[in-house]
């Protein structure tokens, strides 16, 4: 990290403490005037297509310019998300975990602020260490939320509760939304200064294959359910394996982990006193003009009808909730539960890593029988950033 960052940070520590509710109350005038007046900023989005062609040979003046976009680009992306994290609604801003996000998004905020304009090698050199630094900084933010969610959960059930929390589920979706854009340029930005893997342009594989990337998600999920059941459905494949796209393959395996993890969950339970071998989960990769489409089908009795709404919100999950597991888990400096089973958290953020790069996920269920779910993957590219 910088001189300059490292005297952010210190400052920051100083200024901004644990107990602190409002921005207000906790930092200088100019330090919050600053944030609102970036996040008064237009966000500037980019495509996959643009990424793969800037990065395709990256030179040194390309990394500047990079850099330089970066530099103007983060804080006002995190200023957006610090005034929201500063009003949301039914006091969700004042939960202890949601506070230690704000101010990790503070805390970088001011970090690129202070750090001096890109003009040279060595200052983007400096620049990539300050990413690296601000890219960890933020790993754990997924599973802080959900914590920060699941008191307010817990708190409104107390009281005699709200079934829906439209105002918090579109927040959630904008939020995590602009986290996945934050740490895809981030992270390509950073990938580019590391050693070259074939195929690659930092983050993105320009011949991701989804029959390959389907196959390690399927094992590890597979894995998962060996572990927990003792048993675990076979999946059968079918596809064309020459199929290959420009996608990022960890946001592939993300996706397809969670939506075989579900089916082989609702396989097992329903099939678990069975005599017979349970029905496998099928997968199916086609490829269109426009899209890959990913199918999961499984027969796992399905989703009610009524119950449909709710697999796309944050408060809703079948599984039961390890909120103790987590919070020891993330208290001890740990990534946190991947798949977040237990927070609901899964399919809704599986669709919005599918829409990031233009795609989506659908789910269509037949109660009594089985769940069949969609993944479409935009084999195009040229779909901007859906920021709001």
């Amino acid at each position: 990290m910088s001189a300059a960052a490292q005297r952010v940070t210190s400052a920051l520590r100083n200024t901004l403490t644990p107990t602190a509710k409002r921005l207000a109350d906790a930092l200088p005038r100019h330090v919050v005037d600053d944030i609102f007046g970036q996040a008064l900023k237009r966000q500037q989005g980019v495509s996959m297509k643009y990424m793969l062609e800037f990065g395709a040979h990256p030179i040194e003046k390309q990394l500047i310019l990079s850099a330089q976009f970066l530099h103007q680009e983060l804080p006002v992306r995190l200023a957006h998300r610090v005034a929201e994290l500063e009003n949301l609604p039914f006091g969700l801003s004042t939960k202890r975990h949601v506070l230690k996000v704000r101010d990790w998004y503070v805390e970088s905020f001011r970090d690129l602020r202070e750090f001096p304009t890109v003009r040279d090698h060595s200052g983007e050199e400096q620049f990539t260490k300050l990413l690296r630094h601000i890219y960890t900084r933020h790993k754990n933010v997924v599973p802080v939320m959900a914590l920060g969610v699941a008191d307010l959960k817990r708190e409104l059930r107390a009281k005699g509760g709200l079934s829906e929390f439209p105002e918090i589920h579109s927040f959630l979706d904008g939020f995590y939304m602009s986290r996945i854009g934050i740490r895809i340029l981030i992270g390509q930005h950073i990938a580019l200064h590391d050693p070259p893997q074939e195929d690659h342009i930092g983050l993105i594989c320009a011949k991701c294959s989804p029959m390959q990337v389907a196959e390690d998600a399927i094992a590890d999920a597979r894995s998962v359910c060996l572990r927990q059941y003792g048993t675990a459905p076979e999946v059968d494949m079918y596809g064309d394996s020459n199929t290959a796209f420009p996608y990022v393959p960890s946001h592939l395996h993300h996706m397809m982990f969670e939506l075989v993890k579900n089916s082989l969950r609702a396989v097992n339970d329903r099939f678990e006193d069975a005599d017979n071998e349970p029905p496998p989960v099928r997968v199916v990769v086609a490829k269109g003009q426009q899209d890959v489409t990913i199918k999961v089908s499984d027969e796992g009795g399905g989703i009610p009808r009524s119950g449909m709404p709710r697999i796309w919100t944050y408060l809703y999950s079948t599984a039961e909730s390890p909120i103790d597991d987590l919070e020891l888990e993330v208290e001890g400096g740990g990534d946190g539960p991947a798949a977040l089973a237990g927070y609901g958290y899964g399919l809704p953020v599986s669709r919005l890593y599918a829409r990031y790069f233009g795609g989506d996920l659908q789910v269509i269920s037949m109660e009594g029988y089985g769940t069949d779910a969609y993944l479409h993957l935009n084999r195009v590219g040229d779909s901007a950033e859906p920021l709001r």
